[in-house]
């Protein structure tokens, strides 16, 4: 006897739902490594721009380092006060007389989350240096409207 030449439609029930499980399988694990990607970057992106403005406002405000450190960590949460460093060069000026302000984040590791993939990628450490330019005395000793 001669085996059919196709197979019979009631052997192939629930084919397409495995199939569908399978693709969509692969496909989620891809749109979630894409977003996580995009939140790693943009973490990365978030990093720069802290270092950024903790080295501006060391250079145009007359703040302390504590003030610094909180505006910094509230725009990039993931980074601990603590982590943060303002130097003020050259080593052992006063604030008054420094040269330059270096603002550095500690590196950092960011927890991902995608699927059946355990990846945590940790960043470099930022840093920003900016030449001291206090702007304090050009409003008469009172801080620049702008720090406020």
């Amino acid at each position: 006897m001669k085996p059919p030449a196709f197979i019979p439609i009631r052997r192939q029930r629930g084919v397409a739902a495995i199939e569908f499980a399978l693709i969509i399988t692969l496909l989620l694990t891809l749109l979630f490594g894409i977003i996580e990607f995009s939140r790693v970057t943009f973490y990365w992106n978030a990093a720069t721009e802290a270092t950024r403005l903790g080295a501006r406002l060391a250079v145009v405000c007359d703040f302390d380092a504590s003030v610094i450190k909180t505006r910094m960590a509230n725009l990039f949460p993931v980074i601990p006060a603590d982590n943060i460093s303002i130097d003020y060069l050259p080593d052992g000026c006063a604030i008054d007389t420094c040269q330059q302000v270096k603002v550095k984040v500690a590196p950092a590791a960011v927890v991902t989350y995608i699927p059946f993939l355990k990846f945590t990628p940790k960043f470099p450490p930022f840093s920003t240096t900016l030449p001291r330019e206090s702007m304090k005395s050009t409003f008469g000793g009172v801080a620049n409207p702008v720090c406020m």
